[in-house]
């Protein structure tokens, strides 16, 4: 057996004829999940496949084996529900309550543009139709979404390397200037302080309009299921007032 313990995210940094000349191999998701399995290539190899845990395996990414030999994977079609809205009775925005109620119930979804994509699930199809969607049973690969906290997978390779620092330099410096240059000398905090604070802030949060325009046009239809428009323009225009 074959061991493979290196995985290149779509093939990076690899020349186009290297990818092409690779053996491939073909897994289902439930296989792809693991980081641990064993298979076998197209050129009849067995192999066994050792990933740091936690490792998400996806369609268009590559092995690397112990000899140096590359295995490109194939996202296998499996059994699938693709969930789309209905045009005549709903809006785009019903795939997106699907999206809520089916990650309330933690099931990996395959987002697309204009339609979702579960694994086959009976019980989960009849609540989707209830919702007025379309629901449709077809054989293809599955690429559910990796969640934002996953660990040591790459969810589609989306690596956008968000350091989340956003400059916020958080020694509370915040450029205010408070002119803190307290020219008395504390006497017990003599209520003369000259603190020279200047309040230049003159609390933005006064001038923070308070009309917080809750004109809630929610039109919510829910009696028919149908023209789940749910745009709900809530045009808040919450200012959220600074502390004051």
């Amino acid at each position: 057996m074959l061991t493979a313990n290196k995985l290149l995210p779509q093939g990076h940094g690899l020349a186009p004829v290297l990818l092409k000349r690779a053996a491939t191999v073909e897994l289902d998701w439930d296989v792809r999940q693991k980081s641990r399995f064993a298979a076998t290539d197209s050129a009849g190899r067995e192999l066994g496949v050792f990933l740091p845990r936690g490792t998400v395996v996806r369609g268009g990414d590559v092995l690397v084996a112990e000899d140096g030999s590359m295995v490109r994977v194939v996202a296998a079609p499996q059994a699938v529900l693709r969930i789309t809205h209905c045009t005549q009775h709903g809006t785009p925005f019903d795939l997106i309550r699907a999206a809520y109620h089916l990650g309330n119930r933690h099931v990996p979804i395959e987002l697309r543009p204009d339609h979702l994509q579960i694994e086959s699930d009976h019980v989960l199809a009849d609540m989707l139709r209830a919702m007025h969607l379309i629901v449709t049973a077809q054989q293809a690969p599955f690429e559910p979404e990796g969640g934002a906290y996953a660990t040591g997978g790459h969810g589609h390779g989306h690596d956008h390397g968000h350091s989340h620092d956003h400059g916020h330099d958080h020694g509370h410096g915040h450029g205010h200037d408070h002119g803190h240059e307290h020219g008395h000398d504390h006497p017990h905090h003599g209520h003369g302080h000259g603190h020279g604070h200047d309040h230049a802030h003159t609390h933005a949060a006064e001038a923070c309009d308070h009309d917080h325009d809750h004109d809630h046009e929610h039109s919510h239809d829910h009696d028919c299921g149908h023209h789940h428009d749910h745009g709900q323009d809530h045009g808040h225009a919450h200012p959220h007032s600074l502390a004051r």
